[in-house]
């Protein structure tokens, strides 16, 4: 499933695929050693970055293992503050992995659980998602308070599961169901 045109607005922000002229804005967080913190891995140089790049430009989820990566723009003045995806974990199963990763001069407002809410929306009711689920390191605070204020509940907390740079990290993984993301309050 082919997703370029895929176009959500929010309250503050767009949700879209990624055009060419984002790549200085996605390079930018990109580089980041604070964002690549709690991603096991290590920020991007610029060829690293423009790979990426490529991959997040061309959202697609036909076979599992794609992945969907969307630009978050803030509609006031057209930043980009961040992107989401949608990765198809299993296609018979009916079951995704969302995720995000945002500029941290926008942190703090909200953008991310406002974004993640809209790509939350998307995979139930429009991709018809059965469960989406977060996988993330329980040291990043901001990203628990995140998958926290959606309702997400967490079904696992798996110790010392992945190696990086020598060190042994925890992860912590939180679902939705799609009937539990239906009958929940709506949010004014």
């Amino acid at each position: 499933m082919d997703l370029s045109d895929l176009r959500i607005s929010t309250d503050r922000l767009t949700i879209r695929h990624f055009a060419p002229e984002d790549f200085d804005g996605f390079h930018a967080y990109h580089r980041l050693p604070e964002v690549y913190l709690y991603l096991y891995a290590n920020p991007l140089d610029e060829d690293g970055a423009r790979a990426k790049f490529a991959k997040a430009s061309d959202p697609r989820l036909d076979a599992d293992g794609d992945v969907a990566v969307f630009a978050v723009e803030r509609r006031q003045d057209g930043a980009l503050v961040g992107e989401v995806l949608l990765k198809l974990a299993s296609k018979a199963a009916r079951q995704a992995e969302a995720g995000y990763i945002f500029n941290p001069a926008f942190s703090g407002k909200g953008y991310a659980t406002e974004a993640m809410r809209a790509v939350l929306d998307l995979g139930f009711f429009q991709l018809n998602f059965h469960r989406i689920f977060a996988r993330l390191d329980p040291l990043n605070a901001g990203s628990v308070g995140v998958v926290e204020r959606l309702g997400m509940r967490r079904e696992a907390h798996l110790i010392q599961n992945d190696l990086f740079n020598g060190q042994w990290g925890d992860e912590f993984i939180y679902a939705l169901l799609q009937h539990e993301w239906q009958a929940r309050p709506k949010v004014a």
